[in-house]
């Protein structure tokens, strides 16, 4: 149960929630318009791909439109629920890619997908951001999402670990985890062009 006190903003969520699950739809738009650009930031930056993400949002708001009855603001933030439906439904989608591309089926996907970051990459005003997102690609799934949360999402530790089901703990290690990962593949990374750029 929570126990600090509502923001505004929250108090808007549960409203639109409320309405979405008596059949509303002007409430699921308002809810979109409140919500669906940073979702879809949080599952671009995760999946890596914006077509995913689009899909992944909408399926979300899908599930909120006929699950919004089920919102219960006792046990969490409205926010804090739409994330972690996201977070599924990322982790869901990434488990279907895995499973296509094991058995074949995403071959060329994946080699066309690799191009285009290759042809980023080098673009030298790309080539942090590059590194970057190939860390972030590199990065146990747990420690990811983590920092993701925090970083795109904005959510704070407890909403963190509220939507990935664990202690605030264990978030703050997964962070600290994560940030020292990523500085050293990126570190890494940048060594490397270095070291090629000396040849």
């Amino acid at each position: 149960m929570r126990d600090e006190a509502q923001t505004p903003e929250e108090g808007e969520d549960e409203r639109l929630l409320a309405r979405i699950a008596a059949g509303e739809q002007p409430a699921l738009v308002r809810l979109i318009d409140r919500h669906g650009r940073g979702l879809r930031l949080f599952a671009t930056r995760y999946l890596g791909n914006p077509d995913d993400a689009e899909d992944v949002v909408q399926d979300v708001f899908v599930a909120v439109w006929k699950r919004a009855g089920r919102f219960d603001p006792a046990r969490g933030r409205a926010t804090t629920w739409l994330y972690r439906i996201t977070a599924n439904r990322c982790v869901d989608l990434r488990r279907w890619r895995a499973l296509r591309a094991f058995i074949g089926l995403d071959e060329v996907a994946e080699t066309l997908r690799a191009s285009s970051v290759d042809a980023d990459s080098r673009l030298s005003a790309r080539q942090e951001l590059a590194a970057v997102r190939e860390g972030l690609a590199r990065l146990p799934e747990r420690q990811r999402m983590a920092l993701l949360l925090r970083a795109v999402a904005d959510l704070d530790v407890p909403a963190i670990a509220e939507v990935m089901g664990t202690s605030t703990g264990s978030v703050e290690q997964l962070l600290v985890r994560a940030r020292r990962t990523l500085r050293q593949l990126t570190a890494g990374g940048r060594k490397n062009e270095q070291e090629e750029g000396m040849t």
